[in-house]
């Protein structure tokens, strides 16, 4: 018996798409808005959000204080970011973000989740055994320092607040969002020193 060649994930999508168009199933303008959501949804948000912080003490107290309004003040809201809670990195404590029963991630400021955060090892192991996982991904932390596994739900979503590099003290807030990645705000890296 022969097997028939599987089509691309895009080839796939549009025949799905073209059966429920066919079928009337698909309101008109339903995939441009869907397009139009997930152009907003990028983790350069989050990278603004963390200069702002950095920046602006009376807007970092804000952000720890109510992670939803603050992300908002900078127009970051929307689906999957209605509950958003900062966990502040400091010189003791290291967050890090999981989504141990699918993938969830605080769209408005993190996007779309990446591929590494959705496979099923990282979700499993992270919370049994962080500081190893941390390793293996580039991040030897420590001892004295804790590692806090946060497991987000459908409800509540997750921004890791990272610690601003030294040498960093006379950067723009431009400048310092450049510095900000996915991966800090996720909590599985630093965010790099300059130079």
């Amino acid at each position: 018996m022969s097997e028939s060649p599987i089509a691309s994930p895009k080839a796939r999508a549009e025949a799905v798409v073209q059966a429920l168009r066919e079928q009337g199933q698909l309101p008109e303008g339903a995939l441009e808005t869907v397009e139009a959501i997930e152009e907003r949804l990028d983790w350069h948000n989050g990278a603004r959000v963390v200069a702002k912080a950095w920046t602006d003490p009376g807007y970092h107290a804000r952000l720890l204080a109510d992670g939803t309004t603050a992300c908002a003040e900078l127009g970051f809201e929307g689906p999957q970011g209605e509950y958003i809670v900062v966990l502040e990195d400091t010189d003791t404590t290291k967050n890090v973000i999981v989504c141990t029963q699918c993938s969830c991630t605080a769209w408005p400021v993190l996007g779309l989740p990446p591929d590494w955060y959705k496979r099923p090892e990282y979700r499993a192991r992270v919370v049994r055994e962080p500081r190893r996982v941390l390793r293996e991904l580039g991040l030897d932390l420590a001892p004295e320092i804790r590692v806090r596994v946060w497991d987000t739900t459908a409800e509540t979503r997750f921004l890791v607040l990272p610690q601003r590099p030294a040498g960093t003290e006379s950067w723009s807030e431009d400048d310092l969002a450049e510095l900000v990645t996915r991966e800090s705000m996720i909590g599985i890296a630093r965010v790099p020193a300059p130079g």
